[in-house]
């Protein structure tokens, strides 16, 4: 290793002799008050369990942040990380399925390192990357403390976020190609071996083996990566003698896209509602964007088989949609009070699904820019006691996301 990097700087002062740029850089976040970016990240993974490939998953997670303010040299950032999956067995469906939502609040300074209240799941690796406060050339390298924070509740019991620790080494690799266009580019690596002290939970981790290689592009006029390529290997050794790996592949990159004029969207949809003659269908504005509710939506007692009529409905919808395709699209199903609270949420989640599916087919969206979530009758807009509410409450909404 000693050999290979005095090499590397003889190969660097041979350049500079030979007046041939270095490509020296000084990588720092930029932080500006009012700033907001969201960012898109995509994993593809294979779970195994004892050995043996349990299921692979596919997960979707939506990051909207924003920097609230600028103190003490860190910038103040407030974010919000939807996440959803499509998982072989679990849901059949083309579209992503939510699965949950996480807010978190973190200031970051200019080399990378984050403060922030260990009570918050998101975002799951910390201290990554981080610079050494210095200009670098390709080949330079430099190491810094990192860890990743897991939440373990639903599957493990374990109530608290769970923190494992490592070293990630860096390499500056000079500029990189990313979609068309170079990028400064450095790589990120880093190897766990853990053997924690017992946590309170169903079961818990006795040892912990990962490894996670990444390609990282940075924008120096953004002040932050634009994207990034991992792949990763995690290993649970459990305290009821169960193995769980995660082995995969993730990529995110931030995404531009204007502020959205939601008080303009409605009045445009509700006048391409009139024209198009949509019956029982409404617009309005919600946190997210814009919901365009259509109720009492058919389909076969009991099921998500979506009855033919309704097709045309959805065929005038998908012209809508299409008006406004650089937004992804939540679509939510939601029922009466009938039944249990299991079997509604349940139902609702597959109609809303034959839906994503259908307007899917249409091309309205690609399947990673749909996402689905069944409410059940968690959200009504009438009153369950009349036929009346109870017809606005056997809906499906289509939100058209701010993104």
């Amino acid at each position: 290793m000693h050999k290979f990097r005095y090499k590397t700087q003889i190969f660097f002062i041979i350049l500079t002799i030979l007046g041939m740029p270095l490509l020296a850089e000084q990588f720092e976040y930029k932080h500006t008050k009012g700033d907001r970016y969201r960012i898109l990240s995509t994993v593809n993974e294979d779970v195994y369990v004892d050995r043996r490939l349990s299921h692979r998953a596919e997960i979707l997670n939506r990051i909207a942040v924003e920097v609230t303010d600028i103190r003490d040299g860190l910038g103040l950032h407030s974010a919000r990380f939807q996440t959803a999956e499509r998982s072989e067995g679990v849901y059949g469906g083309q579209s992503f399925q939510w699965a949950r939502e996480y807010e978190s609040v973190f200031g970051r300074d200019r080399q990378g390192y984050i403060t922030i209240d260990p009570k918050y799941y998101m975002p799951v690796v910390r201290n990554v990357p981080v610079f050494p406060g210095r200009n670098v050339v390709p080949g330079d390298t430099w190491s810094a403390e990192g860890h990743e924070m897991h939440d373990f509740r639903d599957v493990f019991g374990i109530q608290e976020p769970y923190r494992i620790p490592f070293t990630a080494n860096y390499t500056y690799l000079g500029n990189r190609e990313w979609k068309g266009s170079k990028y400064p580019a450095f790589s990120v690596s880093y190897r766990i071996f853990s053997e924690p002290k017992a946590v309170s939970g169903r079961i818990w981790p006795v040892r912990i083996m990962g490894a996670s290689d990444q390609l990282v592009f940075w924008d120096f006029d953004l002040g932050q990566a634009a994207a990034y390529e991992e792949s990763f290997r995690m290993i649970f050794e459990f305290s009821n003698g169960q193995t769980v790996e995660y082995r995969g592949r993730a990529d995110a990159e931030i995404i531009e896209a204007p502020a959205m004029d939601k008080s303009r969207m409605v009045t445009e949809i509700t006048e391409d509602i009139a024209r198009l003659g949509i019956e029982d269908t409404t617009v309005r504005i919600v946190d997210e964007g814009v919901a365009i509710s259509l109720e009492d939506i058919q389909f076969e007692p009991d099921s998500a088989v979506l009855l033919e009529r309704e097709k045309a409905k959805l065929d005038k919808i998908a012209e809508i949609l299409l008006r406004y395709k650089d937004r992804d699209i939540l679509v939510g199903g939601h029922t009466a009070m009938a039944g249990t609270e299991a079997g509604r949420r349940q139902l609702s989640l597959e109609r809303a699904g034959v839906v994503a599916d259908y307007l899917i087919g249409k091309q309205v969206r690609a399947p990673d820019r749909v996402v689905v979530r069944g409410y059940g009758a968690d959200k009504p807009l009438g009153d369950n006691r009349s036929e009346t509410g109870r017809r606005q409450n056997r809906r499906v909404e289509i939100t058209i996301l701010e993104n």
